[in-house]
């Protein structure tokens, strides 16, 4: 009669047993972190923006460490998306967040956050919502130049599915329920400055003092660093930054050429890039930029960010009643993209993006003229 099973010096084959064990590769335990995928370039982990068009045009996502900066269109509307698709890819994934803003509380932005889609009946109404825009697309590229046919095609509806990344209905909120699933900590800098001592470091304002304290406090409590090791299963923390350098922040270097606290933001940033690199978060940040009128410190701010891109919208000029962008609502600008353990950068090959907002969701596109 055969045997079911090996014996406890044997193996199954009959051969002898070995404490020999092999070793699960590393890519597999970055992956055991949830909503995150080791990059196939460069092994760094990788968050979703949680908008996959966007994490095309950043190679793939958000590696963890960086921080990703968002020049705000003129009036904030497309760039405040973006932010918000971040904070809800988070808590979809379970991420821990961490929102701050000294224009809105943080609660009311989480109130407002677009509601996932997570089924197939919800994907397909998506779809179909992309589907007609894709048919006058197709029949306005027959009259394009053949050298445009090769071009690859960015990522904008959900066709396929996808464990990395999800797609959200903007038309949506999410529900109350789901927010209640996170963990996630707030700082809104009114009520911060009135119940904790302005606190002044470094030349820096009180507000960026503040908030960085905050940030610090949280990545060493909850674990994030790695010198103390969480309890439960390893974890992500989303920072989001909202309209960073603006008035509201106390910093004046949207109002003067010759700002008093001419430092200030650039040492927050160099601060704050060293607390993303040693810990387990990664962190989007809008800025006005289109405010700041000395163009030094926007270089400075630039310099001192991982990947940035700005959003230039139509509201308002001359293109916006221009037949050539007729189908879009503005240019998506790639400014910046991060040499992560390689000599050259992992971005796209299309170079001329656009976005559009529908009804239900905001895409990112290769622009067509």
């Amino acid at each position: 009669m055969a045997a079911r099973g090996a014996g406890a010096g044997t193996t199954a084959t009959g051969g002898p047993a070995t404490s020999f064990q092999r070793k699960a590769a590393a890519g597999s335990r970055l992956a055991a972190v949830p909503g995150t995928r080791p990059s196939v370039r460069h092994g760094q982990l990788l968050l979703s923006s949680g908008l996959p068009s966007l994490d095309g045009v950043l190679g793939g996502g958000l590696a963890v460490g960086t921080l990703l900066l968002i020049e705000e269109d003129k009036y904030g509307v497309y760039s405040n998306l973006l932010f918000k698709y971040f904070l809800a890819e988070g808590v979809v994934c379970g991420h821990d967040l961490f929102v701050a803003s000294a224009m809105e509380p943080p609660d009311n932005i989480l109130k407002k956050l677009p509601a996932p889609l997570l089924d197939d009946t919800h994907r397909n109404e998506l779809r179909e919502e992309v589907t007609p825009a894709k048919s006058e697309d197709f029949q306005d590229s027959m009259k394009i130049a053949w050298r445009y046919e090769n071009l690859p095609k960015m990522e904008a509806s959900p066709t396929t599915s996808t464990k990395f990344g999800h797609y959200y209905d903007i038309s949506k909120t999410m529900s109350p329920e789901l927010l209640q699933s996170i963990k996630w900590h707030s700082f809104y800098l009114p009520e911060e400055l009135s119940l904790e001592p302005k606190l002044k470091m470094c030349n820096m304002n009180c507000g960026y003092a503040n908030l960085l304290h905050s940030i610090q406090r949280v990545i060493y409590q909850e674990g994030f660093d790695g010198s103390h090791p969480q309890k439960k299963q390893k974890n992500i923390l989303r920072i989001g930054i909202q309209s960073l350098g603006s008035l509201l922040w106390g910093d004046d270097i949207c109002s003067s050429d010759t700002p008093e606290d001419i430092h200030s933001l650039t040492k927050f940033l160099y601060v704050l890039r060293g607390l993303l690199r040693k810990s387990l978060s990664a962190c989007i940040i809008t800025v006005p930029s289109h405010l700041i009128q000395n163009k030094a410190i926007m270089e400075r701010v630039t310099n001192l960010s991982d990947m940035v891109v700005g959003l230039e919208s139509f509201i308002g000029s001359e293109r916006e009643t221009n037949p050539l962008y007729k189908d879009y609502h503005g240019l998506l600008h790639v400014h910046q993209i991060p040499r992560l353990n390689s000599l050259i950068c992992d971005v796209s090959d299309t170079k001329d993006l656009a976005f559009r907002l529908k009804r239900k969701q905001f895409t990112i596109e290769e622009y067509w003229s």
